[in-house]
């Protein structure tokens, strides 16, 4: 069975996985998840027994997808995309920005990008294209397909993607628990 490592955005959003698993804190937006995750894998000798799982908040683009009777808000990631990339003009340039990244079999699309939303109108643009929204899935996923690693990305939603979404800070915690029980469940 490969090795599990944890990557997560923010040191809360693992709070609550048990110990056990590196876990690779990278910081807030793709950039940053892009060169922690870099860095980490670099100083790894031998890549072949690792799967890399990503762990994290999401915004829900869609009312029906958030926490509720009958949903626990937990979702497994199948597709990633870059949602703030200009991929149209990149195509138009001869280049093939990947701007949509298959990382597994699960049915649900996580929108990604450097853009905090909480606008309704960029979430019903992206609603259209996905189901959930973060602000690093799309790096991580880049990351482990560069670097030849298995990936697995599940989000827990802890907001509507609106201005309630300001309020992250105060509901990461009960994700962080969703998560946590997840590995346990998972991978303990």
């Amino acid at each position: 069975m490969p090795r599990p490592v944890i990557v997560a955005a923010v040191a809360a959003e693992a709070a609550h996985v048990p110990a056990g698993p590196d876990v690779v804190v990278t910081g807030i937006g793709k950039t940053r998840a892009a060169t922690a995750l870099t860095r980490y894998l670099a100083t790894v000798p031998d890549l072949s027994d690792l799967v890399l799982v990503n762990l994290g908040t999401a915004g829900a683009l869609r009312e029906d997808l958030g926490v509720g009777p009958g949903h626990d808000g937990l979702f497994e990631i199948g597709t990633v995309i870059n949602h703030d990339i200009n991929a149209e003009a990149i195509r138009a340039l001869g280049y093939d920005p990947r701007e949509r990244l298959e990382i597994g079999e699960a049915p649900t699309v996580l929108a990604s990008g450097d853009v905090f939303v909480t606008d309704p109108v960029v979430r019903d643009r992206l609603a259209a294209q996905a189901h959930l929204v973060d602000m690093e899935g799309y790096a991580v996923a880049w990351v482990a397909q560069e670097f030849g690693v298995p990936l697995r990305m599940v989000k827990h939603v802890s907001d509507n993607a609106d201005e309630g979404a300001m309020e992250w800070v105060e509901l990461v915690e009960a994700s962080a628990r969703v998560l946590g029980h997840w590995v346990q469940e998972h991978l303990g």
